[in-house]
């Protein structure tokens, strides 16, 4: 009797485990199917992943440069980022939380991205076309990174990929604004990163060597 009660309280969690498993794995929006076309920002695509979790093989330029695997949030930012600017980071690898290093100081070079780094509150406000880096939370222990595609007076919006089955492609969170410093008002919004000012111009139209 002990034993089966005991089972009869694990049930909904198992059940609930169950279900995490499905969601976070498996397609359950009806209406796209992994590697449409949702959006894009100067030309570069955003395109469908379905959960978030899910992964269509790893997406290199024909020159071999790793840009993540199809359709994370980090293949976007990083094919971004090479489309646009021709930029490759020297880590080719690494989930979305590591694109943040805590041991860079604010607005100092990142030198496994090549990027100058900024940390939330620390003094800048982040700027269009900047890589954003969201900390790890229960539901997802790899973090989540997107592109700054807008900046107003109380608020940044984002474009993302991989945001979940149901999730957007835009979002935005608010800019708070105090004693002349700016803060983004997420809790997991870690900081920002940025092509340094010697960086070649962005392209007017993007490369188009990723092998999709």
């Amino acid at each position: 009797m002990k034993r089966r009660t005991l089972g009869l309280l694990a049930l909904p969690f198992v059940l609930a485990g169950i279900t995490f498993y499905a969601a976070t794995h498996f397609n359950v929006n009806p209406k796209h199917s992994v590697g449409d076309k949702l959006d894009e920002f100067h030309g570069v695509a955003v395109y469908y992943n379905g959960a978030i979790n899910h992964t269509a093989g790893r997406n290199t330029t024909l020159d071999g440069y790793n840009l993540g695997l199809r359709y994370q949030c980090v293949e976007f930012v990083k094919r971004y980022y090479h489309d646009r600017f021709g930029h490759k980071m020297p880590n080719t690898m690494g989930h979305a939380k590591d694109f943040f290093s805590p041991t860079v100081a604010d607005g100092a070079l990142n030198k496994d991205r090549m990027l100058l780094q900024y940390r939330n509150g620390g003094g800048s406000t982040p700027a269009a076309e900047d890589l954003i880096v969201f900390s790890p939370w229960l539901f997802n222990r790899y973090g989540h990174v997107a592109i700054v595609s807008e900046v107003g007076q109380d608020f940044i919006e984002v474009v993302q990929q991989n945001p979940g089955p149901f999730g957007d492609t835009r979002e935005r969170f608010p800019l708070v604004r105090s004693g002349g410093l700016a803060k983004v008002d997420h809790p997991r919004a870690m900081g920002w990163l940025r092509p340094p000012p010697d960086s070649p111009a962005p392209a007017t139209t993007p490369n188009t060597a990723a092998q999709r």
